[in-house]
């Protein structure tokens, strides 16, 4: 009987998974609707002893979307603060949704990929993963390593789609 050989293996192909690129840490949201008076006008004094008093330990380790569910107009400096109660404790975070949020965790992932292993290779990225954005994860992978592949394609081994070649 003779040995399977693995041609995918043998070929040279690069095969990449959108889902490496998936958020693995916990996203969780903070709504500051809740701090407005009567659910209209943020006051500053109440919305800076919230901040002072607001328990940010809880956030360690996480990304956190930070958005406001209501139709208000919340200064710029409000947002500025929650941040900066933030930072020593979530992972990221972003002012604005869910999805901005996982787009901008995909995005590092992606940018932080280094380009070396990829140089002058025959890349194939898989198309059917869970992400939040796949056709914004797939482009920025693109813009990523398309200055060094030798080609990119999508899909899997066996059917692709050509996307890029050096000439």
């Amino acid at each position: 009987m003779d040995e399977i050989v693995n041609r995918v293996k043998e070929s040279g192909l690069i095969s990449m998974d959108l889902a490496d690129f998936k958020p693995k840490v916990s996203i969780v949201e903070l709504d500051i609707s809740d701090q407005l008076w009567q659910g209209l006008v943020l006051k500053e004094k109440d919305f800076r002893a919230w901040v002072k008093s607001n328990d940010w330990a809880s956030f360690e380790g996480k990304a956190v979307y930070v958005h406001c569910k209501v139709d208000a107009i919340i200064p710029t400096w409000a947002y500025m603060l929650v941040g900066s109660s933030l930072m020593p404790f979530a992972s990221d975070f972003i002012v604005g949704s869910k999805l901005d949020l996982e787009k901008q965790l995909i995005l590092n992932r992606i940018q932080s990929e280094p380009l070396e292993k990829y140089t002058d290779g025959r890349m194939i990225i898989k198309g059917c993963a869970d992400v939040a954005d796949p056709a914004f994860a797939m482009t920025e992978l693109v813009k990523h390593l398309q200055p060094v592949a030798k080609s990119i394609m999508y899909g899997e081994p066996c059917s692709t789609v050509p996307v890029f070649k050096r000439k």
